[in-house]
């Protein structure tokens, strides 16, 4: 098995010491095979897509279009 070394803040190391019975490289492990299988999943939709980059970024303008006038109409 391949080992890995993660950076973290030292307000979180403090507060996973407070819970030292946990396996944290297990929960590490585990949200990084989550993460793969998620990932996995959106590239296997994505290949039977037809929609074009283009067509995506068309559909994006139009939802941040429609939300901006939803905010604007509940900033009123």
């Amino acid at each position: 098995m391949t080992n890995i070394t993660l950076a973290i803040p030292e307000e979180l190391h403090k507060k996973m010491k407070t819970f030292s019975e946990i396996r944290w490289s297990e929960i590490a492990r585990k949200a990084i095979e989550q993460r793969i299988n998620d990932l996995e999943a959106i590239e296997k939709i994505a290949s039977k897509s037809k929609l074009t980059k283009k067509d995506a970024e068309e559909i994006s303008k139009k939802i941040k279009r429609a939300a901006t006038i939803k905010f604007n109409e509940y900033s009123s």
